[in-house]
């Protein structure tokens, strides 16, 4: 039995040293990364990051196109490669239904969330929540909690996806593939700021969008249609099995093209992708400091909402792009991809749980042709690098902003940007450490790792912030123990899953089934639930918030124009600053390694021209404000109702 396996896999451990080695690949490798160190070093030149407001904020400054694209870019790292395309290998297309919920979001982010945040004037979501209850236990407890959330999901999934990526193109080890991928991330992050982020982050997804849509009409052409596609998939099956394996294992689902399935025994129950997955999808489109960033860097509200726009319909793409490729990874590879064997996965991709997470990798390294190959590659790593460096960047604006300045609460500008730089770097370190726990969850499949995760620790955030803006009667008390508890909730689902294994299909966890046979999408929403009565329950119990704090902070009081009172007034004083005349250092005293160094890390000397009370008022009012064109008001409008009943349809038609 084994020796049909071995040699049905030795082109793929053959195949792993040789896969990029013309001058083709390399060259057009080394092209793409020129260009893309360009374009971060014009950025870095060209924008204001000296400041708090322009490293992190993009000066707000944008228009539509790089915030649609960015959105998307974010979203999109080569954990959705490998993941969407790993799960869709397993299990067929209703993972699809989890980038299509998307739709709805980015429209209720557009107009319900981000106007209210512009209007707030904020420039993190915990200083939203500071301002909307005042006190830190909620703005600390909850910047901690997105640390973790991104340590979990973001990084090390994506750290892992990149290093797939690497191994099976080169052949390299997985942990030196992970130090030549962090290297370059972190030199282009720790150089740019936002706005470089931003703009490569639009390049890359041009590249990234043509590249696979090349590579699914290789797919397509080489199975025969879609027809050829739908037939060969339910016929994958993996020829080396032996008699013991139940059928289960191997099979394709007799689901695998409905988007919804089974309530009970479906492996994504149809209430759980409507429900459960739109509270992920809330706590992640709206409430996650990655994806509203990019929001808040819009030029004026219109911007905002026709770039949540472009986002969605960009969001119809995976399905076609990522998904459905993996199935055929699966068609074309099938001995590899839907391996059930453990000896015969540890073979083909070190982890014996299973392998469709090299679907979409070995799709690229064996269906392109030279040179396109190479192009997939460095767009591959270029996703990873602009997902890395997205959570790099917002992740330090999280800690210092959130967390150092409660620490240490005079820090100069110049001390808070040279922290930051430095929490990347512990991120890093605490990431990498993760990646083994990612490489064996959920049977091997990355994207229901992701997903799970996110379902024991999210909920309690999307339900808060729901509420913050929806209801007036909340106050932090209740917040604050709606989180705890929800995190508590949430973690012991978590610590048992990990402690028990998640098993894989030849060997099942022995964990508990009321702990662990709950699907994880209705855990959400159970969660979610017990999380509203928390909040509920305690905030009723005490005593409300004054409405003279909560002008534009609540919907229905979007609209006020009286002056806010902030809760937080007496926190944000900040010590009036010494006026030092002239005693500054002369210019020509800065030697020339000090010049490069603060010029490479955004760090200027010289102060920029203080401005008077009238000029800053006026800056702030640029900031929070919210008006828009009546024409192009009208026009985002009708685009966002099309939006809608695009999702409407196409969830229909493949349902």
């Amino acid at each position: 039995m084994d020796t049909t396996a071995l040699t049905t896999i030795a082109p793929a451990t053959t195949d792993k040293t040789i896969a990029i080695n013309n001058a083709a690949d390399i060259s057009v490798i080394v092209v793409y990364f020129i260009v893309v160190l360009a374009v971060g070093l014009w950025a870095m030149y060209s924008t204001n990051r000296g400041t708090v407001g322009g490293f992190f904020l993009a000066g707000r400054s944008m228009v539509w196109w790089p915030i649609g694209a960015s959105l998307f870019a974010s979203n999109i790292g080569s954990g959705h490669f490998v993941g969407l395309a790993g799960t869709g290998a397993a299990g067929g297309i209703a993972i699809g239904g989890f980038e299509w919920n998307a739709l709805v979001m980015v429209v209720i982010l557009g107009w319900i969330f981000v106007p209210i945040y512009i209007k707030a004037g904020v420039v993190t979501m915990p200083e939203y929540l500071k301002k909307r209850f005042g006190g830190k236990r909620v703005q600390i407890y909850l910047s901690i909690l997105s640390l973790l959330l991104y340590i979990f999901t973001k990084i090390s999934a994506d750290i892992f996806s990149g290093a797939i990526f690497i191994q099976v193109a080169m052949g390299l080890n997985i942990y030196v593939a992970i130090i030549i991928l962090l290297t370059i991330t972190a030199l282009y992050t720790i150089t740019g700021g936002l706005a470089a982020v931003i703009y490569t982050d639009t390049l890359q997804t041009v590249i990234m969008l043509v590249g696979s849509i090349i590579l699914t009409a290789f797919a397509f052409n080489e199975v025969g249609g879609y027809e050829g596609f739908v037939e060969k998939y339910m016929n994958a099956i993996p020829s080396d099995i032996n008699d013991t394996i139940p059928q289960k294992c191997y099979t394709p689902r007799p689901d695998a093209f409905h988007i919804f399935r089974d309530p009970i025994n479906g492996d994504m129950p149809w209430p759980g992708l409507i429900f459960g997955l739109s509270i992920l999808a809330l706590w992640y489109w709206c409430t996650d400091q990655v994806i509203v960033q990019r929001c808040l860097s819009g030029k004026n509200m219109s911007h905002v909402k026709a770039g949540c726009i472009l986002c969605g319909y960009m969001k119809l793409l995976p399905m076609f792009l990522m998904v459905m490729p993996g199935m055929i990874s699966r068609i074309l590879y099938t001995n590899e991809i839907a391996c059930v064997e453990p000896e015969v996965c540890k073979e083909v991709c070190d982890t014996e749980v299973g392998c469709s997470n090299i679907a979409y990798p070995t799709l690229v390294v064996k269906l392109m042709p030279n040179g396109l190959r190479g192009l997939m590659l460095s767009v591959m790593l270029a996703s990873l690098m602009s997902s890395l460096t997205s959570i790099f960047n917002s992740a330090s604006t999280l800690f210092t902003m959130d967390i150092y300045t409660k620490i240490r609460t005079q820090a100069s500008e110049r001390e808070l940007m040279i922290v930051g730089r430095l929490f990347m770097l512990v991120l890093i370190g605490v990431s990498i450490a993760w990646v083994p726990v990612v490489q064996s969850a959920q049977s091997g499949q990355l994207f229901d790792y992701i997903q799970s995760i996110t379902s024991y620790l999210g909920p309690p955030i999307a339900a808060v912030f729901f509420l913050a803006i929806f209801c007036r009667r909340v106050n932090e008390q209740g917040a604050f123990w709606g989180l705890v508890i929800g995190l508590l909730i949430g973690l012991s689902r978590m610590i048992a899953e990990f402690a028990y294994g998640t098993g894989s299909c030849l060997h099942p966890s022995n964990c508990p089934d009321i702990i662990c046979k709950v699907h994880y999408l209705y855990f959400a929403i159970i969660l979610f639930v017990i999380s509203l009565i928390i909040v509920l329950t305690v905030s009723l119990l005490t005593k409300p918030i004054d409405e003279v704090h909560l002008y534009r902070l609540c919907w229905t009081l979007r609209n006020r124009t009286e002056e806010r009172i902030d809760l937080d007034v007496d926190d944000t004083i900040q010590p009036e600053e010494p006026d030092l005349g002239d005693e500054t250092v002369p210019d020509e005293e800065v030697g020339c390694f000090r010049r490069a160094f603060n010029w490479f890390c955004g760090l200027d000397d010289k102060k920029g021209p203080k401005l008077s009370k009238e000029e800053e008022a006026a800056m702030q009012l640029k900031l929070t404000d919210t008006t828009e064109d009546p024409f192009w008001k009208r026009v985002v409008n009708i685009n966002g109702i099309i939006l809608l009943c695009v999702a409407v349809f196409c969830h229909g038609y493949f349902a």
